[in-house]
Order: C-alpha cells, then structure tokens, then sequence
C-alpha cells in the first residue's frame, strides 16, 4: 500500500492554521491587546465594513464565490479518471482568503496542493503554485437589493512535480456574480483558462459555474451546481463537459470572537457523454474570520 506521507503533512499543516486564528482572534496578554487596537484590529475592522456592503451568502461547495472573504479553507477532491483509477487532491488549490482593501480581495495557495494517485504508474507529488485576486465591482447587503458583482484573476504557477501540474502558467479572468431572493440565491462564475504559451499544445477552455444556493435553519445551505466547461484547440478541443454537483455547507458556527467554522461536501456527477473523470467526491472545512 502507497502511504500517502505528502496528503497527510498538508492536512496537519492546513488545520494548525486554525488554533493561529484562533490566537489571532482571542489575544490574552497586553502585548497582543496592544497590536490589536493598532494595525491589525484597523485591518479587521476595515473588513468588517467591506463584508458588510455584500451579501452574507455561503460560499458554494465548488464555484468561486464573488464575495469578498477573509477565510482560510482547506479541501480534499476525489476523483475517478475513465480508466478507473481514482486521484486524491489534498488542499484542492485553497489557503488563505484576505481582504487587504475595501474592495480587494487576495486569495493564496500556500503550500500548494499534494496529488496522490491510485494508478501505480504515476508519481504522487505536489501540485502548481496559484493564487488569485479579486477586484468587487458593486454589492448591496440583503436590505439594500441583495447582488454582487466582481472581475478576479487566477494566475496558475507550473510548479508540479512530476507532472502534477500545468505545462505552462495559465491565466483566468473571470467575472463572479450573485443574486439573492430571500432565503434562495444564485452564485455564479464564467471566464476563460489560458496558457501564456503553447496554446495549441495545451488548449484552452471557457468555464461557466452556476450555484442554486438554498439556506434551512440558518445553519444549513443545500445546492445544486452545475460546471460547465468547453474545450478549444489541445487534446480535448470542441468537447464540452457538464457537471451536476449537488452538495451542503453546514455553518457557520462560533468558535471565538471573529473567528468561525464551516463545513460541507458535494459529489459531482458527468451530465456530458464526454467527461474525463466522473463520480468524484469534494471535502471542504473553512474557518472565517
């Protein structure tokens, strides 16, 4: 049995991030009282004051959330390739969330993330590098009309071992909206994957997500996604492939002062005849703050 020594260290690593917010968030000497009323409690105030101009939707199990967040979330994706063999990503391309402006968000993958095949003829390793930033265009709170609006950026770093990555960086504009209607609301995404060189090696694909978000109990958000993704130029170019991935966010629950927990799941289903994996299953855990 392969032991999966690369997945376990990411997980150790990504959930000993919690107790540091957790101490970020509790303070208990005068030193940490003191650096609190200055920079970083000015930090977290100002934040406060840009989450509060947007919704408060929960972030869907998969499609990136057009909110600005100051989260840190780990993830863990399984999923079976056409030939049977099934893939673990440890971290899912997640980290830490920030909003260092009021209407700026930064989003880094830190360490990046740790890919575990079943198939015995590749070689686990660590994924690409990638982080991505945020740019809210207009939002109004739940009393003030309920929507969003907001252009990001991912930039992909070809950092993989042993192939567990991207030949080229790739580049993803993207423009994330949402809309609520009362306890239902919709979050969605559509951009463009693009390599900087090698484009006809590689291909480039145009993804569109949509969440049909649902919110019971105020603690628990139920929905049905759907990912869709074409494909141009590359191996897989003129294809489309569909998901349908219904899954549940359960949260957020009070741990200390700003600091807070969610959990959830989904499971993807292919809805395409062309797919190249199909049937995977998505872990996240967050910790808003």
């Amino acid at each position: 049995m392969r032991k999966n020594w690369g997945g376990w260290f990411l997980i150790a690593v990504h959930l000993f991030a919690a107790p540091l917010l957790w101490t970020q968030n509790t303070g208990s000497s005068p030193d940490q009282t003191t650096q609190n009323d200055g920079f970083v409690e000015k930090w977290l105030k100002m934040a406060e004051r840009s989450q509060a101009e947007q919704p408060h939707w929960i972030p869907a199990v998969v499609t990136t959330p057009a909110r600005l967040l100051q989260v840190y979330r780990y993830d863990i994706f399984w999923q079976t390739a056409n030939n049977g063999f099934t893939t673990e990503n440890y971290d899912g391309n997640k980290g830490i969330e920030f909003i260092p402006q009021r209407h700026v968000e930064i989003f880094l993958v830190v360490p990046p993330p740790y890919i575990v095949h079943k198939n015995p003829a590749l070689k686990d390793g660590f994924g690409d590098w990638s982080f991505l930033l945020k740019y809210r265009i207009a939002a109004a709170n739940e009393q003030h009309g309920n929507y969003i609006l907001t252009a990001y950026l991912q930039t992909i770093l070809p950092t993989g071992q042993y192939k567990n990555g991207n030949l080229k960086t790739i580049l993803t504009p993207a423009i994330a909206y949402g809309k609520g209607f009362g306890r239902f609301d919709v979050q969605g995404t559509f951009g463009a994957s693009l390599p900087i060189a090698d484009e006809a090696k590689i291909g480039r694909a145009y993804i569109w997500n949509d969440a049909f978000q649902y919110h019971i109990a105020k603690k628990f958000s139920p929905d049905v996604e759907v990912n869709y993704t074409h494909f141009e130029d590359g191996p897989n170019h003129g294809k489309t492939q569909v998901f349908i991935t219904p899954g549940l966010v359960i949260g957020n629950f009070h741990l200390a002062k700003r600091l807070g927990l969610n959990v959830g799941g989904g499971f993807q289903v292919a809805a395409t005849h062309f797919h190249v994996n199909n049937h995977n299953g998505i872990f996240t855990i967050r910790f808003p703050f």
